[in-house]
């Protein structure tokens, strides 16, 4: 049985083979293969857990769901187009994290009030959620939206952490592993879908993608995409050779 991460993941390799994926990640700074690439060690890596130490609490680092993810982040924080944009999305991790902390720690503990009133909601499922709307309140580009909910997460399992430690409290962190990584995936699938979904309403209501601190190379080639020819079997570039051609 496939957790809910890895079937997503799947989902996402099919989107991306179709070419549905293409002007999501050319946003994100990502080629169809380098995605498809990521994507595989996360699945594969999702079944391996390294134990950095053992005992009274135990710590663990998954490959698939806390290594793997915070390569990726820290790659879209380099192809960050501005200043602005990576701070935003590490200030957005600290909040997304505060976020998921209060509301899965504080709100829905136990089953007295005033989490009662929570009983019927999963943590695993909120906290991703959650993560997800602050990211793209705080990124609200495609890669500062990944950036927060994906970090917003992994920086909550470190505060449980920390957690244990200040109170020495016997427990285990599984950092991006088990529940954590379905997570972590919904957490950054959710939050590029809303900073695509709204994004692309606010550039049509604006008649045009936003022009501040963005690249000029990148904002030419929004406004004036090339043409392109993709037939079923995915060969491209027939405009261009026609044109070359016809001059």
């Amino acid at each position: 049985m496939f957790s809910l991460g890895t079937i997503l993941l799947v989902v996402l390799v099919a989107l991306i083979f179709f070419g549905l994926m293409h002007r999501v990640l050319d946003r994100m700074k990502l080629s169809d293969r380098e995605a498809l690439i990521l994507i595989g060690l996360m699945i594969v890596g999702s079944f391996i857990d390294l134990t950095l130490f053992r005992g009274r609490i135990t710590f663990s680092l998954n490959l698939g769901g806390g290594i793997i993810p915070l390569i990726i982040a820290g790659y879209l924080i380099y192809k960050a187009g501005s200043t602005k944009e990576w701070v935003r999305a590490l200030i957005g991790s600290v909040v997304a994290a505060i976020a998921v902390y209060f509301i899965t720690a504080v709100l829905m503990r136990g089953n007295v009030e005033p989490a009662g009133r929570f009983e019927m909601l999963d943590p695993l499922y909120v906290a991703p959620v959650v993560a997800a709307v602050v990211g793209y309140l705080a990124g609200r580009s495609r890669r500062g939206a990944f950036i927060a909910a994906t970090l917003g997460l992994i920086l909550n399992d470190l505060f449980h952490l920390f957690y244990l430690f200040t109170t020495n409290t016997p427990g285990r962190v599984d950092l991006g592993g088990g529940g954590a990584f379905d997570g972590i995936v919904v957490a950054g699938i959710l939050a590029v879908l809303l900073a695509e979904v709204f994004g692309e309403v606010r550039e049509r209501l604006q008649r045009g993608p936003d022009t501040e601190n963005r690249d000029s190379k990148l904002l030419e080639g929004l406004k004036n995409p090339e043409p392109e020819l993709t037939s079923s079997l995915g060969i491209t570039g027939e405009v261009k050779e026609n044109e070359k051609e016809n001059k």
